[in-house]
């Protein structure tokens, strides 16, 4: 998955954007940077673009619509919204985000046309396309136990343990923490729950007083100082938060489809690769298994024709090898074949390091070419052949390198 672009847009004009690379599981890739959104745009080559926009630009709710409103939400939802509206419904931007469970409240972000249009065309004049867009506040961690408070110049955000964030200027700092405080008190039945306050060092020290002087409302103030500023926290919440993306209906980004479809054909492709080299790999088992059955029908051919010279026609080979093979055995001639082999077989534990190389059986004698440690090995099989009452004579033998080669013939009595 490709890495984030995570881009800030400043709240006046007068403000220089932020923004900050993210790998997909929240880590900055090098410190945050400053300065005109045209100097962004070069880091967004590759990435997927993040675009943050001023909380106090967007009303985010919770309305409670019910559950069978299905596609008629945008006709819903501003009706259920109006008393908290100030402009025309005409004039304004709804964006819906993903209901949590059975829940018949629906997350919604309102922000008029013509901001909208306005950051759209800013960041388009900057070479920027963003992928989804999301109001800062959304991106404030939420935790079920207790408020979440970010105080930085000009404006603090408030996100209670249960419902949306609150976004309001430095000045209403008591007004913030009086809603924090009624949010975690309603978890509790009256009782006090703690605050989570992420600041700066410099608007810590500018608002500590008056913060401490609200601490007794709470069982507990932890104050978490912001080194790298508010854009390391949002970028921590980009894999796990939920946020309502702006960019739908008529603000979708006109390449989405694109894009999707290329999800699709990149899968087709891997999925026709895929069969590809399974019928590629069946291919090349079919042709080795061919090949075995060529060697193996060429070794039985080899076979048939040591075990019956004369003999050329394959038709039937194996039944008429048994068929030899059982008269051979119920010839009964102790001096035959298999006669000679047994005997073959005692003289040579008298010889274990003896291999026989070759045999012959022609006319009652039985050539052996044999390979033994020394040539006093093959002379005692001789010996014990002769023993046994066989005539075994050692015809002819020689040294080959370490060992000792040589023939022995073996015929009845």
């Amino acid at each position: 998955m490709a890495d984030w672009l995570l881009l800030r847009m400043p709240r006046t004009p007068e403000e220089l954007a932020t923004w900050a690379v993210v790998d997909p599981r929240g880590n900055q890739v090098g410190p945050p940077q400053s300065g005109p959104l045209a100097l962004a745009a070069p880091r967004a080559a590759g990435r997927r673009i993040c675009v943050l926009v001023p909380g106090s630009d967007v009303l985010l709710a919770e309305p409670d619509v019910p559950m069978k409103a299905g596609t008629k939400l945008q006709q819903i939802v501003p009706y259920a919204l109006e008393e908290q509206l100030a402009d025309d419904i005409d004039d304004l931007h709804f964006a819906f985000g993903k209901r949590i469970g059975e829940s018949s409240r629906t997350p919604v972000a309102v922000v008029r046309r013509d901001l909208m249009n306005e950051w759209l065309q800013t960041l388009k004049e900057s070479g920027i396309a963003p992928d989804t867009m999301y109001a800062d506040s959304d991106l404030l961690p939420h935790n079920p136990g207790q408020a979440v408070a970010l105080l930085e110049e000009g404006v603090v955000i408030v996100r209670p343990p249960s419902g949306s964030p609150v976004t309001l200027p430095t000045e209403a700092l008591g007004e913030a923490l009086n809603i924090a405080q009624q949010a975690t008190a309603e978890l509790t039945a009256g009782g006090g729950r703690g605050l989570v306050l992420y600041t700066g060092a410099a608007e810590w020290h500018q608002h500590s007083a008056q913060v401490e002087a609200l601490r007794e409302r709470f069982d507990g103030i932890k104050i978490q100082l912001l080194t790298g500023g508010p854009l390391t926290l949002f970028a921590q919440q980009l894999p796990v938060a939920s946020p309502v993306n702006l960019l739908q209906g008529t603000y979708a980004p006109v390449t989405q489809n694109r894009v999707g479809w290329q999800a699709w054909r990149i899968a087709a492709i891997l999925l026709v690769c895929l069969v590809g080299l399974h019928i590629v790999g069946k291919t090349a088992e079919l042709g080795l298994l061919k090949r075995h059955e060529r060697a193996l029908d060429s070794s039985i051919g080899e076979t048939f024709r040591a075990a019956m010279p004369g003999e050329h026609s394959m038709l039937d080979a194996r039944r008429r090898m048994e068929a030899r093979l059982a008269a051979a055995r119920s010839g009964g001639d102790s001096g035959g074949l298999l006669s000679a082999l047994e005997a073959l077989g005692q003289a040579r534990s008298v010889a274990p390091g003896a291999v026989v190389q070759a045999l012959s059986f022609h006319q009652g004698a039985l050539e052996l070419k044999l390979s033994a440690p020394d040539a006093t090995s093959l002379d005692k099989m001789s010996q014990a052949l002769r023993g046994n009452g066989w005539d075994a004579s050692l015809t002819s033998g020689n040294a080959v390198g370490s060992a000792y080669e040589g023939r022995i013939q073996i015929r009845p009595r």
